[in-house]
């Protein structure tokens, strides 16, 4: 069982910084090792085109199992708790998986919340709908590809109070990240939030990777054919700020990751970020 244990004396497991972490010689060594087999532009493009059998492909081999339930979210980010007991919320966890954000919310008593949910693949929807937690009368779940508009035939223009992006966007190509940001402005109603987390510059995962896995700059592929961008706080700000976000909340945040059973105690590194629609 894996638990976040914290790094300092703050009690909650986090540290926000505001730089990027100092790398040793031989992390520096790593990295300049993974450019020596750079992945072919004709295999990256065929990563591109079959991203969602990957996925599918991913859920059906792990199904449930993969990623723990995220219980820390309400701690992270107050925006969840912060509204009158009765007032009516819309939420959407933009790229749901097997709904590890939702379900937690439900099972907190978050009675008046609808939920929107939805995913890249298939297999992960049906996941959703068949957890046990799953109620038609306050929560949808559908497939929606975040690159494209096809969103907008489950979900309304401008009708979301909250949503939410943790560790999707890095598995989507760079040159459509703008078009995730411009998706995520539409759905959300002026003085709507987006909540964000995702893998930092230099996190473990990424100085693991061996030749033959880098596809671009900070974007990698998988053993199993998905794909992985590891980001620079600057990088979201711009993206965020240039998509029309006012930008909340945007740093580093350095965790350890410790498993006990297999000896593990490893430093990560996240993004995360708060991105608000102005009010009009």
């Amino acid at each position: 069982m894996e638990t976040d244990t914290k790094l300092d004396g703050n009690g909650d497991g986090d540290i926000f910084i505001h730089r990027l972490k100092e790398l040793t010689d031989d992390e520096k060594l790593r990295l300049t090792q993974q450019n020596s087999r750079i992945i072919p532009e004709a295999k990256a493009a065929k990563l591109e085109r079959e991203a969602k059998r990957h996925w599918d492909i991913f859920y059906k081999r792990n199904e449930t199992k993969f990623f723990r339930d995220r219980h820390w979210t309400t701690r992270e980010f107050q925006e969840l708790i912060n509204f009158e007991p009765d007032q009516r919320i819309v939420f959407l966890e933009l790229g749901c998986g097997v709904g590890n954000m939702i379900f937690p919310l439900v099972e907190e008593g978050f009675t008046n919340f609808y939920f929107y949910a939805c995913d890249f693949s298939p297999r992960a929807v049906e996941f959703v709908k068949t957890n046990k937690l799953y109620d038609e009368n306050r929560m949808k779940a559908f497939c929606a590809d975040l690159t494209t508009d096809d969103l907008f035939e489950n979900v309304q223009e401008e009708s979301v109070d909250i949503a939410s992006l943790i560790f999707v966007l890095s598995a989507i190509n760079p040159s459509m990240w703008s078009q995730v940001a411009k998706v995520a402005f539409k759905v959300l109603k002026p003085g709507g939030v987006i909540l964000f987390r995702d893998y930092g510059r230099y996190d473990m995962a990424q100085l693991r990777f061996k030749p033959g896995h880098k596809i671009s700059e900070n974007f990698y592929m998988r053993q199993d054919g998905t794909r992985s961008y590891y980001f620079t706080e600057e990088e979201l700000a711009k993206l965020f700020s240039e998509a029309g976000f006012e930008i909340i909340m945007n740093t580093y945040v350095q965790r350890r990751t410790v498993n006990f059973k297999e000896g593990i105690d490893v430093p990560r590194i996240f993004v995360q970020g708060k991105y608000k629609k102005p009010a009009k």
